[in-house]
């Protein structure tokens, strides 16, 4: 399988990234203009936690894909430099990716816990799989 296979579910998470900074600014400025918070006043986060939650919560989220999606780039990467792209790792990269979005839309909109939650778990498994299957690859 070609090494391709597997960037593309790591290009769709950038992608991902990509829109939620769009989103988090296209809600954070107006939030913060009818809040009266000034550019210079976000300096103290307090400040931007008096923003109603639906401009909070996709800035939330823009946060958390720096978090664990950092393992799932450096582990695709390491699995398409070594040759070891499969059909269930390129199935588990597309599980993550689509795990993710989902995570983000529910975080960004809905917020509900329980329901984000399950989703993480979800791409939680697919990583997990990913990580070990390259883990018994390599060693």
């Amino acid at each position: 399988m070609e090494a391709t296979a597997i960037l593309q579910p790591v290009l769709v998470m950038a992608l991902l990234t990509t829109a939620m900074m769009v989103w988090m600014y296209a809600t954070r400025i107006p939030a913060m203009q009818v809040a009266g918070i000034q550019p210079n006043d976000a300096r103290d986060h307090g400040a931007l936690e008096t923003l109603p939650a639906w401009a909070r919560w996709p800035a939330d989220n823009y946060n958390h894909l720096f978090e664990q999606p950092t393992l799932f780039y450096a582990v695709c990467l390491a699995i398409a430099v070594a040759g070891h792209v499969d059909a269930t790792h390129v199935a588990c990269a597309w599980v993550y990716t689509a795990a993710r979005i989902a995570h983000s839309l529910v975080q960004a909109t809905v917020n509900v816990i329980m329901l984000r939650f399950a989703i993480f778990m979800l791409s939680w498994l697919a990583l997990a799989v990913l990580v070990v299957r390259e883990a018994l690859a390599v060693f």
